[in-house]
């Protein structure tokens, strides 16, 4: 006769996964939140779901359950990270599948052991759920610097298109995803003895608090802006696709389309080219740059490909109305595996080489945050392409630019869901700085941001075009900009060491003494 109070080890691991089933499925309807969805409604409702099934289990049920959310909201957030590899899916496409599924766990982890701390720490539901909170906010801030940084599907990153966005000007993405495990956390606080109708007051109070947060924003937004500078600048989106990039005939196909879209009529102060723009380097552009220069008919800063030695450098070149190269910036935050190998010039020696460096093995850093200065021109602070998902370069000069330029190739990352969510983090470094910020993209999304946050003009993914627009009026430093995340940081690790020694307190308080 079969034993159905202990069943087989099998039966037992089939149990276990079909227990975390709902939690992968919660993780993955809070992801619905980030563009291109932005369903911000299911991001709110999971998340309250998710925290009320952490609060009542042991902390090892809790891990298990954090990295199952995990790897759904890691899972759909960054499903656009196979694209690079499709690019030339004869040779890289089987790598596809397993590098979603590293960056889901990996990004799961940062879920699962903030959950299992505040799990751990906290002695009853509540402050199961306020502990665990807190853990994970103080996980998406370190997500942003452990191993080089990855703050990308950030959960405050849902509210980008809304008008709580505007808080960010106050208390950062950070704040954001603090924001939206408050009100995610609100209806099971204020639950008393499991009372299914407890969780009424706190909705009611998630829901008005979450409206004021959002008339606020709407304020916010009908406040006028500083006039516009008296300044033209003109972007070109030539959609290069990646896969044709670099074929010696297509890249001549691209570089002229450059070169029409530029020399158009109307007026221009500056034109700006994207990300790796031409498929030669700085170092070899002595006799094309002139002619460049002629199309361009003012000032031109694009993406370029340098070489110093025996090291290359991923950069932004500026070139006067003679073609001579006035300015260089180069990218210093750099992707790993993308753009750099770690330990590179040892494994350089064995042909292991950047997966996306078209020259040497991979790039070197440059030195860091800079300002460029052109003649004419106001003061700008550089990102070249995925330096733009960290806020905390925007708060390291000495001098505060008047506006932020970032060029990128959102090629590599297809058309679903990654240059939309690329779009929408450039859009809240706008928010968070209070300026402007002009984005050439190569495929798309060229765009036109005011410190708003909002496009003021925009060329489509997929699109080959240009955009002649007014430069937006800059805003007063933030209190973010000043203040930057402690503001959220230092109440959560308060929370959690409260409730650390409280629980400590409760355990050996009441211990006899020892004789």
């Amino acid at each position: 006769m079969r034993d159905l109070d202990n069943p087989p080890q099998h039966r037992r691991s089939r149990l276990r996964l079909g227990r975390l089933l709902p939690d992968l499925m919660l993780g993955a309807a809070a992801a619905l939140g980030l563009a291109p969805f932005e369903i911000w409604t299911v991001t709110l409702i999971a998340l309250a779901v998710l925290l009320a099934r952490l609060s009542r289990c042991s902390p090892a049920l809790a891990f298990q359950r954090g990295l199952a959310a995990g790897i759904g909201w890691f899972g759909l957030g960054l499903v656009w990270i196979v694209e690079p590899f499709l690019v030339e899916p004869e040779i890289y496409g089987w790598m596809a599948p397993f590098a979603l599924i590293l960056m889901a766990v990996g990004g799961a982890l940062f879920w699962a052991i903030p959950v299992w701390l505040g799990s751990r720490l906290a002695p009853g539901p509540r402050r199961r759920i306020l502990a665990i909170a807190a853990a994970l906010i103080l996980s998406d801030w370190l997500r942003g610097w452990i191993f080089t940084g990855f703050p990308w599907a950030l959960i405050g990153h849902v509210w980008i298109d809304t008008p709580i966005a505007q808080s960010a000007a106050w208390i950062g993405a950070i704040g954001l995803s603090a924001l939206t495990l408050t009100l995610a956390a609100l209806p099971s606080l204020l639950t008393r003895n499991g009372s299914r109708w407890g969780i009424v007051p706190g909705t009611i109070i998630a829901c008005l608090a979450g409206a004021a947060i959002w008339t606020a924003g709407l304020a916010r937004l009908d406040q006028p802006l500083p006039p516009d500078r008296d300044l033209i600048v003109r972007i070109v989106q030539p959609n290069a696709e990646q896969h044709l990039k670099w074929d010696p005939e297509w890249s001549q196909v691209f570089f002229q389309r450059l070169i029409d879209l530029s020399a158009q009529p109307g007026r221009r102060d500056l034109v700006i080219w994207p990300e790796t723009a031409v498929n030669f380097l700085l170092n070899d552009a002595a006799e094309i740059t002139p002619y460049m220069a002629e199309a361009a008919g003012a000032p031109l800063l694009l993406g370029i490909q340098r070489r110093e030695g025996e090291r290359y450098f991923n950069s932004l070149a500026a070139l006067d109305d003679q073609g001579d190269s006035i300015a260089i910036y180069d990218k210093f935050h750099l992707v790993p595996f993308g753009e750099y190998i770690p330990w590179g010039d040892t494994l350089a020696r064995i042909g292991i080489g950047a997966f996306a460096a078209q020259n040497g093995n991979g790039y070197s850093a440059g030195p860091g945050p800079q300002l460029m200065s052109l003649p004419g021109l106001p003061a700008f602070q550089p990102l070249i392409c995925y330096e733009a998902i960290f806020p905390q370069h925007l708060r390291t000069l000495e001098d505060r630019p008047e506006w932020l330029l970032q060029v990128t190739n959102d090629a590599w990352f297809g058309r679903f869901s990654g240059p939309h969510q690329h779009l929408a983090q450039a859009r809240l470094r706008a928010i968070e700085t209070g300026l402007p910020l002009i984005r050439a993209a190569n495929t798309g999304t060229s765009a036109v941001i005011d410190p708003y946050g909002r496009l003021r003009d925009h060329l489509e993914l997929g699109a080959a075009g240009k955009i002649d627009a007014a430069l937006p009026g800059m805003l007063p430093p933030t209190v973010w900009t000043e203040r930057g995340p402690l503001p959220i940081i230092l109440p959560c690790l308060f929370i959690l060491i409260v409730i650390a020694v409280h629980g400590l307190i409760r355990r050996y308080g009441g211990a006899a003494p020892r004789r």
